[in-house]
């Protein structure tokens, strides 16, 4: 027990947390002013479930029955024929030199059995109603959530000054909006680490691992050291793009092609101006140039900026992918990929309507082969 105590008590230092001079009592939450409670982010791991109740109420009630009416598919319009041996072939995760013995035991060209193959693994992908229900749910929060960040940041200072982030610091109130803000964008994200394992699995998986376990981070390290006025700007910066970019998704999967173009225009550019614009520019500058002017560094402040710097690390990971698709795009007239977050596997005939950033490259060879005749 004692070792445990010394452990907890060099953690939690404010030589470590707070800046010089400043002890946890000065900072305490008291009737005048009602500083961060480090005590509530327990608060937010209730919350999520409630928010993944909420969510999957509203795409089994509301998003699937709008998909439907837009005629988007339940199920797979072509399946593979009953074959007992491909089956268990299959459930073992059959290798390609297989594939020629496979052949002669069905009395099956290899062609054909990998046809099966393919088929058989396409009824295991989500169908298109299920994305399109995944996009529709994050599309409502992004949008909801930006709207009540914007309302809420209005009438504070620091969201036309930022340099308010940092006068008078850390003796900064969290007022009941901002509470909420933080609270429910908190538990949001700990609602994504947990349906990532069975949401529909993406080849960065691990980029939005990462990204989700960096916000939430991020967000309690801010809440602890009292920098919430800086993380409320990185709140609001971060939400507005990603409207566009799941209303673009479900644009996509609900076959209006001309509509997910000019949706994903919008996104790109702003995305551009958002993450690679003014975070780097605005945020990080502040956060790294500005702040050490007024305030007296300390250690988990580093450990802050450097958070703020691994997403934008992160941010320049998709933009390369985002700017990728919209080259292919502009040079094969529509958008033929998916946007950030692509599907693993999208190998069945049927699902070239999906968007999956491994087509680019396919798709650019194949447009430069049939100029080429």
């Amino acid at each position: 027990m004692e070792v445990l105590k010394n452990i907890s008590s060099t953690f939690w230092s404010p030589d470590i947390w707070l800046p010089p001079n400043i002890t946890w009592d000065n900072i305490a939450p008291n009737s005048e002013n009602k500083y961060a409670d480090y005590r509530h982010l327990i608060y937010p791991l209730p919350m999520a479930l409630g928010i993944l109740i909420i969510r999957f109420a509203m795409e089994r009630y509301c998003f699937a029955p709008i998909g439907r009416k837009l005629g988007i598919k339940t199920t797979r319009s072509k399946r593979a024929q009953p074959n007992p041996i491909l089956e268990k072939a299959y459930t073992k995760k059959i290798k390609h030199k297989q594939i020629t013995a496979l052949a002669k035991q069905v009395d099956m060209s290899e062609r054909q059995v990998e046809r099966w193959l393919r088929l058989r693994r396409s009824q295991d992908m989500p169908s298109t109603l299920t994305k399109f229900c995944e996009n529709s749910w994050r599309c409502l929060y992004y949008s909801s959530i930006f709207i009540y960040g914007i309302v809420i940041l209005w009438d504070k200072p620091w969201l036309w000054d930022i340099k308010h982030c940092y006068y008078g610091y850390p003796y900064h109130s969290v007022t009941n909006d901002i509470w909420w803000y933080y609270m429910i964008s908190i538990s949001f994200y700990w609602s994504l680490s947990i349906s990532q394992f069975f949401d529909v699995k993406r080849k960065d998986f691990w980029q939005m691992f990462i990204h989700h376990k960096a916000t939430i981070i991020l967000m309690a390290f801010s809440w602890v050291g009292n920098l919430t006025r800086i993380g409320s700007l990185v709140l609001v910066v971060h939400d507005s793009a990603d409207i566009f970019l799941e209303a673009a998704k479900m644009a996509k999967y609900a076959s209006y092609q001309k509509v997910c173009d000019g949706v994903f225009v919008i996104f790109t550019v702003l995305w551009l101006i958002t993450r690679m614009g003014i975070y780097p520019l605005w945020i990080i500058y502040s956060t790294s140039i500005e702040a050490p002017k007024i305030v007296p560094m300390f250690p988990a402040y580093y450990i802050f900026n450097a958070l703020l710097i691994l997403l934008f690390v992160l941010h320049t990971f998709w933009t390369v992918l985002i700017l990728k698709i919209a080259y292919n795009a502009f040079y094969a007239g529509q958008m033929e990929g998916d946007i950030r977050s692509n599907s693993s596997e999208e190998i069945s005939d049927d699902v070239s309507n999906d968007i999956s950033t491994n087509n680019i490259s396919n798709n650019l060879k194949q447009n430069a082969e049939k100029k080429q005749h």
